[in-house]
């Protein structure tokens, strides 16, 4: 073999294992680009009414298999510790954390928080959805609404004369009335609870549906089972943490910037080599 050849040969492997390294940072650098997207979102977001979390989960990639743990090293011998080479990183998921946000008093008669696990239902046309936001009003003709017009499930009215406005732990509405002086049950406000909350599909608005990975909606009265209790003039808080926030903001800039560093290291090894004459 001549010389020529040598050369040759060291610049394929070279190249190979160079352009694998880039490919590699590569996928590290798309991964944190994630990663960012994610906890800005959360950031975005401190201020929105019960607004939870996304946690950005990562996974490795295919590996090369050069050499497998257990296998024949020699006639007589095994490999104690395979070699492998990987390819790199992603993001496969992005979970959403469903830990309880502070409470906020409002003193408002419509503002309402679950206390524990559990959705307030709305329905839109034939559609229903699925939200922690219980930031309710009423529409010109009684029915308790959120802000962009979904009816809260089931259907409560209130009445025109209502003076004052009592929604219980348990979910029970009772308004009293101007000409009574006993209040007037008008109905009962179920909390919505799930196998698998992280399976719920968001689509914005504080909203979401169910799917197949979250499960059927279970119904529950309020405050019984899993469900959360009901309490009335109250919203929930977004669940995020700025300071946590900032801090993972920081870690996946430096592993951004990592990632950018060995795309360099590994772009100046492969100009050496073709440099080399």
């Amino acid at each position: 073999m001549n010389k020529f050849t040598v050369l040759i040969l060291l610049f394929s492997i070279s190249s190979f294992g160079m352009i694998r390294a880039l490919n590699t940072a590569a996928t590290g650098m798309s991964s944190g680009e994630a990663h960012v997207n994610t906890i800005s979102n959360n950031i975005a977001n401190a201020n929105t009414t019960a607004y939870k979390m996304q946690r950005a989960e990562f996974e490795d990639l295919k590996y090369e298999t050069i050499n497998v743990a257990g296998g024949r090293s020699s006639a007589n011998t095994q490999y104690t510790v395979g070699e492998q080479i990987g390819s790199g990183s992603r993001v496969n998921a992005t979970r959403r954390i469903h830990s309880m946000g502070s409470p906020q008093l409002t003193q408002r008669p419509y503002d309402l928080m679950i206390m524990g696990d559990g959705f307030f239902a709305l329905q839109k046309g034939n559609e229903v959805f699925y939200t922690r936001d219980g930031g309710f009003t009423v529409d010109a003709q009684g029915n308790v609404k959120t802000r962009d017009g979904y009816s809260l499930v089931p259907g409560i009215v209130i009445p025109p004369n209502t003076v004052k406005l009592n929604i219980a732990e348990n979910g029970v509405v009772e308004a009293f009335l101007s000409n009574q002086l006993e209040p007037t049950q008008i109905g009962q406000i179920p909390v919505y609870t799930f196998v698998n909350p992280a399976g719920l599909h968001d689509f914005g608005g504080n909203k979401a549906r169910a799917t197949s990975a979250s499960g059927e909606a279970i119904q529950n009265i309020a405050g019984t089972e899993n469900a959360g209790a009901i309490q009335q003039g109250t919203l929930e808080a977004s669940n995020v943490s700025v300071m946590n926030e900032m801090t993972n903001l920081i870690k996946a800039q430096r592993a951004y910037e990592m990632n950018s560093k060995v795309m360099g290291v590994a772009d100046q090894m492969l100009q050496t080599v073709n440099n080399i004459r």
